[in-house]
């Protein structure tokens, strides 16, 4: 899987920080149409130490906020002042979980845009482990001052 990519640049994208920057990599890349991340899930992640004990499990939630990430970098690519914006949750849609995921996954996030406006956008995310569909879901979002989200 060559790296699009890597953490460094997806951090001059993304706001999110450790621990709550949850795509390690872009491996894929059409602008506009679909992109494909990769997180790969460590049993040091701090979620782990509550969900569950002795039964390691990554929250759904976490799983499509990945996607919403990885969803994120394909929005705010396009976007010459990005540095200035934040893509906002709308809406999650359809949202199926499919399998666990445990530490020691590798977790390739797939997103593909249903629609892409300056402002809104909708997408499919599809999380999967080992070829197995984990999670899906349509994500909606929009995209907002960082200045006027706070």
């Amino acid at each position: 899987m060559e790296t699009i990519l890597d953490s460094q640049a997806i951090q001059k994208l993304l706001p999110h920080r450790y621990p709550f920057l949850l795509v390690d990599r872009i491996i894929e890349l059409i602008p506009r149409e679909r992109i494909v991340g990769v997180k790969q899930v460590s049993i040091n992640e701090p979620f782990f130490q509550g969900h569950f004990p002795g039964a390691p499990v990554m929250p759904g939630v976490l799983v499509v906020e990945a996607l919403a990430q990885v969803g994120a970098v394909l929005a705010l690519r396009e976007i010459e002042d990005r540095d200035q914006k934040l893509v906002l949750f709308t809406g999650i849609k359809e949202a199926r979980f499919r399998r666990p995921v445990v530490p020691g996954d590798t977790l390739i996030l797939e997103v593909t845009a249903m629609r892409m406006g300056s402002r809104v956008q909708r997408m499919r995310g599809e999380a999967t482990v080992d070829g197995q569909l984990a999670a899906d879901a349509d994500i909606m979002s929009m995209i907002a001052d960082r200045g006027s989200a706070v």
